[in-house]
């Protein structure tokens, strides 16, 4: 199993496309979609799901055009950097510096900070969502990355564009109290409290405090940090909301919980939750993956299996050290076996009868490298802290 054989294959493929591409909810890029759902909301999620759903692409026909998903970009700078720092790779810095500006490119405007939407309009079961809506996942995802490539590449620019996601999530995101916590907004034209998203967003404050020290958004972010610590279920699991139509457990959100409590743990911070963080990781082992590797999607049903499970185990538990190497390697196994394509990119959703091939640019491939490139970089990690004898 050549990993990096595996990555170039992808690498190749998504800077022949220019990291451009279809996404699995850009239905309402079309024009004919847009007109005929502009006044309905079960439209416009009608034409989504439909869209999301079709084991056939329709989006030529709709005339949807690819484009550059700010959140796929900065997937793909992360692991970049990390690529970069594998070997000290001089060849991967234009390619860098092309990433940075387009996230430059791809700003909210607008907004306090910097911050990054979506390149489509997006009707969830509770808001709608204009194209270029900054959400506080898109924003804090990107914000790590960011960091990433500062750290292990020397970018000056990257820790300058991260700097500001902290007014972004602080000015512009909305606070839903409870008690002495609150929760964070998804976006600024909503309230509604996303466990995954919430966590992100403490996390990359209290991970950007490190750089530029303030107590009071330091004490916000762990306040925040609570309100979602709170809602763990008392087997480690989360919801992945509380409301009464988001109350679902999947594998790839728990892994975004216990990823931004990681980086909270890791810089110090949080540790009255190390054992809260521990049961989520057990949880996470125990209830979503197969003996062979297969990931599940949700905790008592396998199907459809969705390509950010797998990617996401295998960024998670990459980095959980020799406890959960077999794990890792087998979901691994199984994404490369199961899920990427011979032309190097990687399938939408395998269910139990049929895979779903349509290539996603943002959703498919840029986990899928994310992922990959993570296993590499913490696998030589490991070989690095091995001292000869």
């Amino acid at each position: 199993m050549d990993i990096k054989d595996r990555v170039d294959k992808l690498k190749s493929f998504v800077e022949a496309a220019d990291y451009a591409g279809y996404d699995p909810f850009d239905a309402l890029n079309s024009p004919f979609v847009k007109a005929v759902s502009s006044r309905s909301k079960t439209l416009r999620m009608v034409f989504t799901q439909l869209l999301r759903r079709s084991p056939v692409n329709l989006r030529s026909v709709l005339s949807v055009e690819k484009g550059h998903n700010p959140k796929g970009i900065g997937l793909f700078l992360g692991g970049y950097a990390k690529l970069y720092s594998l070997n000290n790779d001089e060849s991967l810095k234009p390619e860098i510096e092309y990433l940075l500006e387009l996230l430059e490119s791809l700003k909210a405007v607008g907004y306090s900070g910097n911050s990054w939407g979506y390149n489509f309009d997006w009707q969830s079961r509770t808001t709608f969502r204009p194209k270029g809506t900054p959400t506080i996942v898109n924003s804090s995802f990107i914000g790590h990355a960011l960091l990433d490539c500062y750290e292990l590449t020397g970018s000056q620019r990257a820790l300058e564009m991260a700097l500001p996601i902290r007014d972004f999530i602080l000015n512009d995101i909305k606070r839903v109290d409870e008690g002495q916590t609150f929760g964070f907004s998804y976006t600024p034209v909503d309230n509604s409290v996303v466990h995954n998203a919430n966590m992100m967003g403490a996390s990359i404050i209290i991970r950007l405090n490190k750089y530029a020290p303030d107590q009071s958004a330091h004490q916000l972010a762990l306040a925040a940090l609570a309100y979602s610590m709170n809602h763990q279920e008392s087997d480690g699991s989360w919801y992945y909301a509380d409301t009464d139509c988001q109350k679902w457990i999947d594998s790839f959100h728990t892994g975004f919980n216990l990823q931004a409590l990681r980086y909270i743990i890791a810089d110090g911070e949080g540790a009255e939750y190390l054992r809260n963080y521990e049961s989520g990781v057990e949880f996470y082992a125990d209830n979503f993956f197969l003996n062979d590797g297969t990931p599940k999607y949700y905790y008592n049903k396998i199907y459809p299996v969705d390509i950010h499970s797998p990617a996401q185990a295998i960024y998670f538990f990459s980095g959980m050290g020799e406890k959960y190497l077999t794990l890792t390697e087998n979901v691994l196994r199984w994404m490369l076996n199961h899920m990427q394509s011979p032309e190097g990119y990687f399938y939408f959703r395998k269910g139990r009868l049929h895979t779903n091939k349509i290539c996603y640019m943002r959703w498919s491939q840029a986990w899928a490298f994310h992922a990959l490139v993570e296993y590499m970089f913490q696998k030589q990690s490991v070989l690095k802290s091995v001292k000869p004898g």
